[in-house]
């Protein structure tokens, strides 16, 4: 039989019905995806709301629901994903991410945790989500960035067509050409606040936010943005694809491990700007003088 704690064995129930002192908990999680297969929980398979539920389990005795501002796909990580649950008090807020990262797997962390509102919810008060995704166009292959990167040498990639490109699709607009059949939006349409591509030596970026996006919308994307920066398709041919819905010619979803949750903007945030705002370090490989 399992040993449990006197709090734990107290606890053994949801604690409102023992009238027990409740307190919403928002966190700041960041997983490497390489292992994980997304974030929602699914009954045979590691997710990060699976990890996180059972170690909240493992400390409170019952089990705890875990909201997340996002879901994000298997093999896809995240620098500053939002989540919340509603815990018993005897656990200081604060407290919280250090007794989770006691218990969590190596591809998890739990960079912060703060006690918030109510009515304060990971998912519906979040303004917008920003992912950045992770070109290496470097000829020679390197194991220290391949888990976090697409490495796309094959051909040269003209930053200033992917940016026009981008640019098309700044606004809100119907984006059914990057709709994917299992996608849980009963439409496409998409308000995107800002897209923006940027190099550092060999490495690419593209950062894209809004308030939310379609399934797999990013990694569709990508897949046919690189044909712009490749010269295949003109900036001018990519905005006439995707505003006339042409869903069959997107037909290519960038690899999973390049795309990263970048961060969750909320106004105000419960959490202090260095946390949360540039988790994701941004890789560099230019000349070294020797």
């Amino acid at each position: 039989m399992e040993k449990r704690s006197p709090i734990q064995r107290s606890l053994a129930a949801n604690p409102v019905e023992f009238g027990q002192p409740t307190q919403r908990v928002a966190l700041v999680v960041q997983y490497v995806g390489s292992q994980l297969h997304g974030w929602q929980w699914q009954p045979n398979a590691r997710t990060v709301q699976g990890e996180l539920e059972q170690a909240l389990a493992a400390v409170v005795g019952y089990p705890i629901r875990v909201s997340g501002a996002g879901r994000t796909d298997t093999g896809v990580h995240a620098a500053a994903q939002v989540a919340h649950f509603d815990a018993p008090a005897f656990i200081p807020a604060h407290r919280w991410a250090d007794v989770l990262n006691g218990r969590l797997p190596q591809d998890i962390l739990v960079r912060a945790s703060v006690r918030v509102g109510e009515s304060w919810h990971a998912q519906f008060s979040a303004q917008w989500r920003r992912y950045r995704y992770t070109l290496y166009t470097g000829s020679c292959p390197n194991l220290f960035v391949r888990p976090f990167v697409w490495h796309y040498h094959h051909h040269d990639l003209d930053q200033g067509r992917i940016q026009a490109a981008l640019d098309t699709l700044v606004g809100y607009h119907d984006m059914t050409a990057f709709h994917r059949a299992r996608s849980g939006k009963p439409h496409s349409w998409v308000d995107l606040q800002e897209a923006l591509c940027q190099r550092r030596g060999d490495f690419l970026t593209v950062e894209l936010q809004a308030k939310g996006f379609l399934y797999g919308m990013v990694r569709l994307i990508m897949g046919l943005v690189v044909k712009v920066g490749q010269g295949e398709m003109s900036p001018a041919s990519f905005h006439q694809l995707w505003q006339e819905r042409q869903r069959e010619r997107v037909k290519y979803s960038a690899p999973a491990q390049g795309l990263c949750l970048l961060r969750v903007g909320y106004h105000p945030s419960p959490f202090p700007r260095d946390l949360w705002f540039d988790a994701q370090p941004q890789f560099y490989l230019g000349t070294v003088a020797a």
